[in-house]
């Protein structure tokens, strides 16, 4: 079990709350039914007043009309993308749209548990303000998906700023205030891993297990991970252009140390200098790695201009609201 600091015991909280549960769904149409009667099932044992905010990440199947169905016999509200944003716009929506003192992140997936919902809730009474699961191993995943965890993990850690706990995804519960100062966070390229962890307040980890997909198969491929771990490298991490710089200074130091030698040869042994072959590999080599750190700045360039245009990261197409909620 991870955790920071224990709450002191005068911040315990003993009123029932009102419980928000953020789906985000992109072409889930066989698992989402499901999973979203599974929720209710849980929750209206938990709580006396609840709703579930699913949102349709611009899914191309039924996922938006499954959810509005469900809206029809639920507390669920559904927020429709106009297209296609990623997931972590799609959490990003339901959290502003979530009206609970407490607000849970879950899969539509049906792979988190909601069995887990009783023990969150109970940490969350404690007075902890965020209580995620953390995968209890990742055995069933492939060599490449175990070995790029654990480096992502220990390169986002390796600065010191942040400490994102590994293994550990959106199944979480947020009080209010953890919700809140979330959504005051500016930026548009939003990891909310590296988020959770920026903000801070009192936090524990539980152990869970992924259960199996209710139906269909994954979206999120190799280079969706790639591509997300080197988002939230560039966003909450400077080790990049830091490797950058050492190895600029590594390699400069080669290749003086290289030239002071051929100079000593020449001048004590009179020794021609032949160096064709060298130079011409040298310059290929140290011109493609300036090129690949030219690249690692043009990353960082685009986050800053991708800021600047200010663009908000998503846009509602459609928000439709379940039976006995109000706008």
């Amino acid at each position: 079990m991870n955790q920071t600091t224990p709450p002191p015991h005068s911040s315990a909280r003993t009123t029932a709350p009102v419980l928000s549960v953020v789906v985000p769904a992109y072409n889930e149409a066989g698992a989402l039914a499901s999973t979203l009667d599974m929720i209710a099932r849980h929750l209206a044992a938990l709580v006396p007043h609840y709703e579930i905010v699913v949102v349709d990440d611009g899914s191309r199947d039924a996922t938006a009309q499954i959810a509005a169905d469900s809206a029809e016999r639920l507390p669920v509200t559904l927020v429709r993308f106009s297209r296609n944003f990623g997931k972590e716009a799609a959490i990003s929506a339901g959290l502003q749209h979530a009206r609970g003192d407490v607000v849970v992140c879950m899969d539509a997936d049906g792979q988190h548990s909601a069995d887990l919902l009783g023990t969150m809730l109970a940490y969350w009474r404690e007075g902890w303000d965020m209580v995620y699961a953390v995968r209890a191993d990742r055995a069933e995943q492939g060599l490449f998906n175990r070995l790029g965890s654990k480096l992502f993990y220990r390169m986002m850690n390796a600065s010191g700023r942040l400490d994102i706990p590994p293994n550990a995804g959106d199944f979480r519960l947020m009080d209010r205030r953890v919700v809140d100062a979330l959504l005051a966070l500016p930026e548009r390229q939003r990891f909310m891993k590296g988020m959770y962890a920026w903000v801070g307040f009192r936090s524990i980890g539980i152990p869970y297990t992924p259960l199996p997909r209710t139906a269909g198969m994954t979206t999120f491929n190799r280079l969706n991970l790639m591509r997300l771990a080197w988002t939230g490298l560039t966003s909450f991490s400077v080790l990049p252009l830091r490797m950058a710089s050492l190895i600029g200074l590594l390699l400069s130091t080669v290749a003086f140390a290289y030239g002071l030698y051929e100079v000593i040869e020449k001048l004590l042994f009179g020794v021609d200098v032949p160096g064709w072959p060298t130079v011409v590999v040298s310059i290929m080599f140290f011109s493609g790695v300036q090129l690949l750190f030219i690249g690692i700045l043009g990353e960082y360039l685009a986050r800053v201009y991708d800021e600047v245009k200010g663009r908000p990261p998503y846009i509602v197409a459609e928000v439709v609201r379940g039976s006995g909620q109000q706008d």
